[in-house]
């Protein structure tokens, strides 16, 4: 018994690097695929640095809902830079071979970019509640110290979480097979793949979600409650259409992110398929991004007015 078990730990090599599958189960598609995400991530690229440019430059709306829209477009091109261009390299190469250190890079800064949005996406929240509940106490809440100060937040709150995330999920031994199906080094499918017991790491990804997922979501609806609730109690329809108007942008990408966050992270293990995940995963990390510049500029009538002065200014 004993020679059995060095022989089949002999057998069990280390691995040093693991393969991306990404979309590799789609045959004689990798060209067309690249193409789209290029253009996909082109697009993220110059409709978020555009709405960064209106709402730094145009003095009407250098307000607290605009300041934070600001960091949120940043934080999007952050997000999938971490992911896309990886994705584009795989598929224009046709390997996906990447190291456990740039795999563990690119979960953390994932992980870390994530939580940031969850957190970011809670301070536009009480930023409408503020000014919808409570609007003439709003410029004194909501001031500009009290903004930067919810946007650092927002962005470092949770790297101590993510660095141990990361460091406790890549301390683990993996042997055997080093094939993520994946685009992307995710928390789901790399656990998969580690040797031995992994219960505490996965209850520690459900803590992360609860703190992290979970409990800004809770406040986005507890905010969303009361804003509603006095959204009704407006005497004109006009009165309430405008309130309705300047979260309706907000609640949507809400509904987007939360959903699909909550279905990767707080599923149980045994339930998830991979190719499910996989396109989930392709929801929240390219196309939720995508839609949410188009989300916030045709809903939002003052940067309409905004892109409209300033392309009317370039053709002159």
């Amino acid at each position: 018994m004993e020679n059995q078990l060095k022989t089949e730990k002999s057998n069990m090599t280390t691995i040093t690097e693991f393969v991306l599958l990404g979309f590799s189960d789609i045959p004689n598609s990798q060209w067309i695929l690249f193409g789209i995400f290029l253009v996909i991530y082109l697009a993220i690229l110059m409709c978020n640095s555009i709405i960064i440019l209106i709402t730094r430059i145009n003095p009407v709306l250098q307000t607290p809902m605009y300041f934070f829209l600001n960091n949120f477009s940043f934080l999007e091109i952050c997000y999938v830079t971490v992911t896309v261009p990886r994705m584009l390299m795989d598929l224009l190469t046709q390997k996906g071979n990447i190291s456990l250190v740039a795999c563990a890079t690119q979960m953390y800064f994932v992980l870390m970019f994530g939580v940031s949005e969850c957190l970011l996406l809670t301070a536009m929240a009480y930023d409408r509640y503020v000014a919808i509940c409570n609007p003439l106490h709003y410029p004194l809440v909501m001031n500009h110290k009290i903004c930067v100060q919810l946007a650092i937040a927002s962005w470092v709150s949770g790297v101590p979480a993510v660095i141990g995330q990361t460091c406790q999920i890549f301390s683990l031994p993996f042997c055997g097979s080093n094939r993520i199906n994946h685009f992307f080094c995710d928390i789901p499918p790399v656990l998969k793949l580690a040797c031995g017991d992994t219960f505490l790491n996965e209850i520690a990804v459900y803590l992360a979600a609860v703190v992290f997922v979970m409990v800004p979501c809770l406040l986005i609806i507890v905010s969303y409650g009361k804003i509603i609730a006095n959204i009704l109690k407006i005497s004109s329809a006009s009165g309430r259409a405008k309130a309705f108007s300047t979260c309706s942008s907000h609640l949507i990408v809400v509904v987007l992110f939360y959903g699909t966050a909550t279905i990767t992270y707080l599923q149980p293990k045994p339930h998830q398929s991979e190719e499910i995940g996989k396109v989930i995963s392709l929801f929240y990390t390219v196309f939720i991004p995508t839609l949410n510049p188009i989300i916030y500029t045709l809903r939002n009538k003052d940067i309409m007015v905004a892109l409209r002065k300033i392309l009317s200014q370039l053709l002159l």
